[in-house]
């Protein structure tokens, strides 16, 4: 038995798998929240920060690998990924996203019990999300959840591509990251050496959310170094 009991979210939208679950993790000393689709997972991520998350591949509303990527705008929670059948695209897709393991249904329950504690124990015994769902720092505001970006009380559209980045910069604010990581966790491992591709999108994004773009205060290049999101300090 574990002496402190860790919270592990199961979301899977089949109730056979999620009653075998609960069952097997309680007897295991865990506790057990549960979600019945992606978007439900989301939420649940958010608002309860659980130490452990079982994230299935196929589900309604978000898939595993949307709720996955959703989830890692906000918390670093180790997540393993549950799919039906062991396909190479799945897992490769499954890991892109930002999970940290899989599991092939029907499951072994020896090996997910070791490959639970393999994560956690990665994770330190997996502490909380260091920040909250929504994200502020003065005028821009994320919410994590609903992925809606606000300056000030407006709202600001993003594409798909300059959401990722400024998720990448919050995930370090107040840090500087170096381009190349920035090039793998927004374009993919692929893209690799294609540093030309991040100042476009810097650019843009700027022009959305600066007073100033020509003279930007809140998405900063250190040249030759990287790009920075700065934290107001007043």
């Amino acid at each position: 038995m574990i002496p402190n009991p860790l919270r592990i979210l199961i979301a899977d939208d089949e109730s056979k798998y999620v009653y075998a679950f609960q069952i097997l993790l309680q007897d295991e000393g865990y506790e057990t929240l549960t979600a019945p689709d992606g978007l439900a997972a989301v939420e649940s991520a958010a608002r309860e920060a659980p130490q452990l998350i079982l994230l299935d591949v196929r589900m309604p509303k978000l898939d595993g690998f949307e709720a996955c990527r959703r989830i890692r705008a906000f918390s670093m929670v180790p997540i393993i990924m549950l799919t039906a059948r062991a396909e190479k695209r799945d897992v490769i897709e499954g890991l892109a996203a930002g999970a940290d393991d899989y599991v092939t249904k029907p499951f072994n329950i020896d090996e997910l019990l070791a490959r639970m504690r393999a994560a956690l124990r990665r994770a330190g015994y997996g502490a909380p999300p260091s920040t909250e769902p929504v994200f502020q720092a003065g005028d821009l505001r994320v919410n994590f959840v609903s992925r809606r970006v606000f300056i000030a009380q407006r709202e600001v559209h993003l594409t798909s591509t300059e959401y990722k980045l400024l998720c990448e910069l919050i995930r370090a604010a107040g840090r500087i990251v170096p381009p190349e990581v920035i090039l793998e966790n927004v374009w993919g491992p692929d893209r690799a050496g294609e540093n030309q591709l991040i100042p476009q999108v810097i650019h843009r994004l700027r022009q959305k959310l600066e007073a100033d773009p020509s003279a930007p205060r809140m998405i900063v290049t250190q040249p030759g170094q990287g790009y920075c999101l700065e934290i107001p300090t007043g």
